[in-house]
């Protein structure tokens, strides 16, 4: 993390000017106080920091804030005596002052991640059940994570508030997810469609060109059609069926929310027909709620135990059209239901024609800890578990509607 308020060329953060000055001494002497500020603001005083280097100001603001989340009683003392331990007080007011003070003093990102240590090391979930808290964090992932877990023991009052919260995060995924996610299965459905023997009125004039042009003939100045490629009748209906299946365990909750989203922006496309279950020990059936994942969001329940077994035999009722049916599971696969059973479900949709996408995780963090040994058995399915990113998804999903090899990422 960098340390924020970074002096000014020629300036030191103790209010010393040396404008003008051309001396190397004093150049040295100026980089040299800059790097001892910012070693001070790493190890945060006491007496083993061993730089010496008092602050003020900004400086020792942002060293409060800092402080208040990372410092520690057995570190000892700083420069004034003073003993250095975590805490932000017991009030959502001195939180809230707080949560004020990072997000002057350094960018969202950061900001992003000390809410989470926040409420991870000092126990504010609870205080996320005051409005006035969460008018003041800055809305992510995250903390809609938090927020859902949270969601049965709020108050009225505050259920609007987190609502809006929500909503706030889900719109700004929505922005930058949903124009290439649309753009992205329309082509893969349109090339799934086509057909190699059309009728007349069916050719696609434009691809059939592209795909003859090895057939021209100079002396005739033409294209020899050898293979005519048409739009599929199917173009103006459902051609393909999609069912997300996620695990809705406490340690999946930000696969859950960006799940919801692609959930409500593939139900938002005409020729997909989509499906929501999620599950932990039980499964929920959330398609009606598609029209808006907020409403999706809220009802679900993060945590509790996991059954993919259980989820995936109500998804195997829900299959009418196995060729044309993508079940995509997003899970860390730690089953608590019948292991063999899950295999020999997965092994019957394949074999059915339905193709299947096992996700570790749908996330820009990467894997969690997952179920290596289930991940391997899936694997020998032919069905193949990785992580998956926000970006990536709309590949992944067109892969598995044309039937082609998954672009799994390296590593």
């Amino acid at each position: 993390m960098s340390s924020p308020g970074t002096s000014s060329p020629g300036t030191s953060t103790t209010g010393t000017s040396t404008t003008g000055t051309s001396s190397t001494g004093t150049s040295t002497r100026t980089a040299d106080d800059e790097r001892l500020r910012r070693w001070r603001l790493v190890l945060g005083g006491g007496e083993a920091d061993g730089t010496g280097r008092p602050l003020t100001g900004t400086d020792a603001a942002v060293d409060g804030a800092l402080t208040a989340l990372y410092g520690r009683a057995d570190r000892g003392g700083d420069r004034t005596g003073r003993d250095r331990s975590a805490g932000l007080g017991a009030s959502a007011p001195s939180v809230a002052r707080w949560l004020g003070d990072i997000r002057s003093y350094f960018p969202s990102s950061v900001v992003q991640v000390m809410q989470r240590d926040a409420i991870d090391r000092l126990g504010l979930a609870t205080l996320l059940l005051e409005p006035e808290m969460l008018e003041a964090v800055e809305a992510d992932v995250h903390l809609v994570g938090t927020l859902l877990s949270l969601h049965k023991a709020m108050p009225e009052t505050t259920r609007r508030t987190a609502r809006a919260v929500v909503r706030k995060v889900v719109d700004d995924l929505e922005k930058r997810l949903a124009t290439r996610t649309r753009a992205t299965l329309t082509g893969a459905l349109d090339r799934s469609a086509r057909i190699s023997r059309p009728r007349q009125r069916d050719i696609d004039w434009d691809r059939t060109i592209r795909a003859n042009l090895k057939n021209y003939l100079p002396e005739h100045r033409t294209v020899v059609p050898e293979r005519l490629v048409g739009h599929g009748q199917a173009s103006q209906g459902v051609k393909k069926e999609v069912v997300l299946c996620v695990d809705q365990s406490g340690s999946m909750a930000a696969s859950v929310v960006h799940a919801s989203v692609f959930g409500a922006v593939l139900a938002s496309m005409r020729s997909i027909a989509t499906r929501l279950v999620v599950f932990d020990t039980a499964v929920v059936d959330l398609t009606d709620l598609l029209d808006d994942p907020v409403d999706v969001l809220f009802g679900t329940q993060l945590g509790g135990g996991t059954d993919i077994n259980r989820a995936l035999a109500h998804c195997q009722t829900k299959i009418t059209r196995p060729a044309d049916t993508v079940v995509v599971l997003i899970s860390d696969l730690y089953e608590g239901g019948i292991r063999d059973e899950m295999l020999r479900r997965v092994a019957a949709m394949k074999a059915s024609g339905v193709q299947f996408v096992a996700l570790l995780a749908l996330s820009d963090e990467g894997a969690p800890a997952y179920d290596r040994d289930h991940a391997a058995a899936l694997a020998a399915l032919g069905v193949p578990a990785f992580a998956c990113t926000p970006d990536l998804f709309p590949e992944i999903m067109a892969a598995a509607l044309e039937k082609r090899p998954l672009p799994i990422p390296a590593g």
